[in-house]
């Protein structure tokens, strides 16, 4: 791997910016029903350090072998489209160019004497 990994901004594409969740996205609490303010501080320091340190145990189990299946599938993904897909395409254009020849001899020898005769018959309701 000839790149260098981006340690700061882990997702460059924001493919996961649906993901960014705080405090506030959560829990509010409308005028009138408010909470002690020692309670509501001490309520985002429970869910903050609870969201990341799950996170962080989570992803410590998980990850490496969550990266590796991930990892796999999209080479099996790869693999198939190189030795399958992409020449089946191909044999389809080949097949379809042939196909679509042969129609094209068998409208013109069908429909051209029928087109011709109909302009014969109606070149007298010329303007």
């Amino acid at each position: 791997m000839t790149e260098e990994l981006d340690l700061v901004n882990r997702d460059p594409n924001n493919i996961n910016d649906h993901l960014k969740v705080s405090f506030e996205d959560i829990l509010a609490e409308p005028e009138g029903a408010h909470s002690l303010d020692c309670i509501w501080k001490c309520s985002y320091r429970c869910f903050t350090c609870w969201k990341d340190l799950c996170y962080t145990i989570l992803t410590t189990l998980c990850a490496i072998c969550i990266a590796a299946e991930w990892g796999c599938e999209f080479a099996y993904v790869t693999f198939v489209h190189v030795w399958y897909v992409t020449p089946l395409f191909k044999l389809l254009e080949i097949n379809c160019a042939c196909l679509q020849k042969l129609y094209g001899m068998c409208i013109h020898c069908c429909m051209d004497p029928f087109c011709e005769a109909m302009s014969i018959i109606f070149t007298p309701f010329k303007r």
